[in-house]
Formats: C-alpha cells, structure tokens, sequence
C-alpha cells in the first residue's frame, strides 16, 4: 500500500490539507470542503493509498510558497504536482494552471477553450473535483455574467484570493 503523508496548515482564507505523494503535491484543498470523503476517496483509489499523517519536506515548500503568495510576494508555483483524475478532469486542471494570476474565465469560456461549450456542466464538475487549490486556481473561474459561483473553500475565500491577486470586482457584485 502507498501513502500520502498529510499535513494541515491553517491560513486567514481558511483550514488547508496538504498531502505529499511520493515527493508530488496530490492534496492541497480546504479541510471543511464538501464533498471532502468523495475527493479523498478518488485520491485514496487512484494512488492505491492510505493516508498518514506525517510532515514532510515537501510540505515544508508549499506552505513557503503559500505564505509568500498570502503576502503577495509570488504569482506562480513551482511545486511538483500529480493530478489525480479522470482524463477529462486533468485536460480540465490543466487549463486552469494557464489561467494567469490575477484574471478570471468563465465557465463557458473555459468549456469553448477546451473544444465543447456543450461540456460546460462537466467542466464546472471537474473544477469543482479539483483536489489542489489555490496553486491550480479554480477560485479564478467565474459565472459568464462575472457572479461568483461555487468555491470549496466557500464564497468569501473565493472573494479574498481574487481580491489578494488584484482582480477588479465589478461594483455591482458585491
């Protein structure tokens, strides 16, 4: 049997798990999430792991990038990262890594980008699997009329990312 070693790190957006899969960010998503068992599950399943709780070096790295990214002091990770999911899902989280800091696309957008507007509803659920937040950065996909939808961190840590990266919210949102 494998392991992810997991740690927790509380931050001012909200509780956090890392998990370290062989030297690999395969975790970094809000402990209180719903639909927290069903990602560890597809986790746990695809890597053939059980999950332990241990620091690690890697996790180490990635609460150094977090803090410098929560003080504004980094726009891009450098953390090895293993996405565990569907084939679609990972065309789907991989599109997000390319979303710049900063910015936003909408779902529909994100679904014409990826060749099928029709998927958008499979878009939006594979956004919503995405297991590591923050450094894949589904909080910068927005409803087409510029409204904040569904976050598993919630609304309000969705908000503070955006605003954190300097996204302009139009005044008549908040």
């Amino acid at each position: 049997m494998n392991t992810v070693f997991l740690q927790y790190y509380k931050t001012d957006f909200g509780n956090l798990i890392i998990g370290d899969f062989q030297n690999r960010l395969c975790l970094l998503d809000w402990q209180y999430r719903a639909k927290r068992e069903q990602v560890d599950g597809r986790i746990a399943n695809y890597l053939k792991a059980e999950f332990v709780e241990k620091e690690t070096p890697l996790h180490q790295e990635v609460i150094v990038q977090l803090e410098e990214y929560f003080r504004q002091q980094r726009t891009n990770f450098d953390i090895p990262l293993l996405l565990a999911g569907s084939d679609f899902q990972k065309k789907v989280w991989q599109a997000l890594l390319e979303i710049p800091h900063g910015q936003t696309v909408s779902y529909l957008s994100l679904s014409r980008q990826l060749g099928d507007e029709k998927a958008i509803r499979a878009v939006a659920s594979a956004n919503g699997a995405n297991a590591i937040s923050i450094i894949v950065p589904c909080h910068r996909v927005i409803g087409s009329g510029g409204e904040l939808t569904g976050y598993a961190g919630g609304i309000d840590a969705k908000k503070k990312l955006l605003l954190l990266e300097g996204y302009r919210f139009q005044p008549e949102l908040f």
